[in-house]
């Protein structure tokens, strides 16, 4: 039987060394912009999109505990992307991991 983690499609984004806790960075998976953010040593993958009108979050804020949109200053939960202003949105995820070498991969799909 495989496991869900099996199956994945993981792809590599960069080393959990060049994220630190509180960081986060805009990348790019097979043509999906991709937000990944370091929260106290978890690392969460979303959608680099805010629902409001698909600003890039990643040029926006990270305190550590929630991402704010630079454009009209919505903001989510970094540890759920679930929306704190509105509390009526929530951010896409992506399933993401650290491997063995330290590589924090992301599957897309």
């Amino acid at each position: 039987m495989m496991t869900d983690d099996a199956t994945r499609r993981w792809q590599d984004t960069q080393h959990i060394d060049d994220l630190w806790e509180g960081d986060m960075v805009g990348v790019e998976i097979d043509g999906t912009k991709v937000l990944v953010v370091n929260v106290d040593g978890a690392v969460r993958a979303f959608e680099n999109k805010c629902p409001h009108q698909a600003w890039l979050l990643d040029e926006g804020d990270f305190d550590g505990e929630s991402i704010t949109c630079l454009r009209h200053m919505w903001t989510f939960a970094a540890d759920t992307g679930a929306g704190i202003n509105p509390d009526d949105t929530t951010l896409k995820s992506f399933p993401c991991r650290v491997n063995a070498d330290g590589i924090i991969q992301v599957d897309v799909e």
